[in-house]
């Protein structure tokens, strides 16, 4: 079944928790890109390690990756 995802150009990876396919080859940036989620007052864990932001735009996702996106909210 993984080489049918592979094929179609969609992988699965576990975002915030849960099971989800998005498009193969993404990098951080691009997912959160693909995600409208803006960069600012965020930081991202793959597999349980946090990626430094100036590493967003290199850093590629691969098939099950777990990856946790953490919005900060600020508040007074």
């Amino acid at each position: 079944m993984e080489n049918e995802f592979q094929r179609s150009g969609i992988m699965r990876v576990i975002l915030n928790g849960k099971e989800r396919e998005i498009p193969d080859g993404l990098t951080v940036e691009g997912l959160l890109g693909h995600l409208d989620v803006h960069p600012q007052r965020i930081a991202v864990e793959i597999n349980r390690v946090i990626v430094k932001k100036d590493r967003f735009a290199e850093l590629h996702l691969r098939p099950n990756d777990a990856i946790e996106i953490l919005q900060f909210v600020g508040g007074g």
